[in-house]
């Protein structure tokens, strides 16, 4: 589930499966968006904070939804993604424990990223037979650098919090269970700013990448949907199923 806990100027939404470590569903991206929605509509909201509970940010998509046949346009998780790099209210991320996939890409929409030092990130789509999503074959290297990218992407090695701030994927790192109240520290200054100013300013921020960003949207869109179908992908979640039982 998600939780959404209002507060002066912000509001906090909670990715709330912590017996999956967060993993996300369709129903959970869904009110994702209409939480975000609200907050675009609020005029007295300067933040949203976006973290997961009981010491994860999120494991990634629930691979289990993968195995449904997929229809046509955006998937509910794109629907998310697009939503989240539209808004104009700045989204600030608190992550402890780990990230995953979706879990990863999502943090380059976000305007700041407070990751707790113990973090750790990942990104196996390849090795699950699929492509980078959530605009990443755009945005990873142009916040990484291509060699990190090609690491992170291509190999799928994890890396730290101090190796994702040292390259300028994330804003700083906190000490273990602390990224939350960084977040807020952060949301509090942000509630000190004129709001309409704020979000003016953030969108000029975002207006020069927002065609290229679309476009790669939709191009890892059409990629990933075809990957889903294929064997290689099936074997591989198929694996993962296993490993589980």
């Amino acid at each position: 589930m998600i939780r959404v806990i209002p507060g002066p100027a912000c509001v906090t939404l909670v990715i709330d499966r912590p017996e999956r470590r967060n993993a996300l569903t369709n129903a959970m991206y869904a009110n994702l968006d209409l939480a975000l929605q609200a907050a675009q509509k609020d005029p007295d909201c300067n933040a949203v904070i976006l973290t997961g509970s009981d010491g994860h940010f999120t494991a990634g998509n629930d691979l289990s939804e993968f195995q449904s046949p997929r229809g046509d346009g955006d998937s509910p998780a794109l629907a998310f993604l697009r939503r989240l790099a539209g808004i104009d209210v700045p989204v600030i991320a608190a992550v402890e424990g780990r990230a995953v996939g979706v879990g990863v890409t999502l943090l380059q929409h976000c305007d700041f990223v407070y990751a707790a030092q113990d973090a750790l990130f990942s990104l196996p789509f390849v090795s699950l037979g699929l492509c980078p999503e959530g605009g990443s074959s755009l945005l990873m290297a142009q916040m990484a650098g291509p060699r990190r990218t090609a690491e992170w992407l291509l190999l799928g090695k994890p890396f730290t919090a101090g190796q994702a701030c040292d390259s300028g994927f994330i804003t700083a790192v906190t000490p273990p269970g602390q990224a939350l109240e960084r977040a807020r520290q952060t949301a509090e200054e942000l509630a000190t700013q004129p709001g309409q100013a704020l979000r003016g300013s953030k969108r000029l921020l975002r207006r020069a990448g927002r065609i290229a960003l679309e476009q790669a949207f939709d191009a890892e869109r059409d990629l990933f949907a075809e990957r889903l179908r294929s064997d290689e992908a099936q074997a591989a979640f198929q694996r993962f199923f296993d490993k589980r039982k």
